[in-house]
């Protein structure tokens, strides 16, 4: 009995609490909702054709919206391409956290093997990170590069294991450059252009870059004095 009572006084004020919301207070619920909806299907196309299979018009009816309604909480497509982007770099990072016994060369090894495997289990919407253009003279939003900086900063972890005298500034840029010649390998490999290469193949090329790397690195930094970061910020 008492129980019954509780349970009605408690649906009543549920009620109530509903009933009270002014219109002002349900619009950003309803617009966050629209917008999670829209996102969700537009990362779903990505993830399935890359940027191809992104339409504004199917992304509109699978979040069940008018074609217009997507513009309401997306500035345009573009912004959308990178908050999918967004998402991407996030489950590219889980994918490479690094264990916390790896170190300097083996961690490199890691990262990049690490890198090669999900590419190849996602290739469309790791293809859509690098294919997406935004228009002449537009930069990349700030929460986008953050994002963007945390993925390089997994590389600028071991190379301050493996040559901890260098200056941050210029390991910011070796991580960059290592970043995009590891990228390069695995593009040319899932292209398969030159020739089939399987991921073993691949896998072999990155191990022997990665060594050369790193022989090179610890060599020039155990035969001169640190370098200068001038002029690399």
């Amino acid at each position: 009995m008492f129980n019954i009572y509780f349970e009605r006084r408690s649906f009543r004020a549920k009620q109530g609490k509903f009933l009270s919301e002014t219109p002002a207070e349900k619009k950003p619920n309803r617009r966050n909702l629209l917008r999670e909806k829209v996102l969700n299907a537009a990362e779903a196309a990505i993830a399935g054709k890359g940027l191809s299979g992104l339409k504004a018009r199917d992304i509109a009816a699978e979040a069940g919206c008018a074609l217009g309604a997507i513009y309401t909480v997306f500035e345009d497509l573009d912004e959308l391409i990178l908050r999918v982007g967004a998402r991407t770099m996030a489950q590219l990072e889980a994918a490479l956290a690094a264990p916390p016994e790896t170190v300097g060369e083996d961690e490199l090894h890691r990262l990049a093997f690490a890198y090669l495997r999900y590419a190849r289990s996602n290739e469309p919407r790791w293809r859509a990170l690098f294919d997406h253009r935004l228009p002449a003279g537009r930069k990349l939003p700030d929460w986008y590069a953050q994002d963007r900086d945390r993925l390089f900063g997994l590389l600028e972890a071991p190379l301050a294991k493996l040559v901890p005298q260098e200056e941050p500034a210029l390991r910011r840029l070796r991580a960059r450059t290592l970043f995009s010649a590891v990228h390069g390998v695995a593009v040319l490999g899932l292209e398969e252009k030159f020739a089939p290469t399987p991921e073993s193949t691949l896998e072999a090329q990155l191990s022997d870059f990665v060594d050369i790397v790193s022989y090179g690195l610890t060599r020039s930094a155990s035969s001169a004095p640190c370098q200068s970061s001038e002029g690399l910020r």
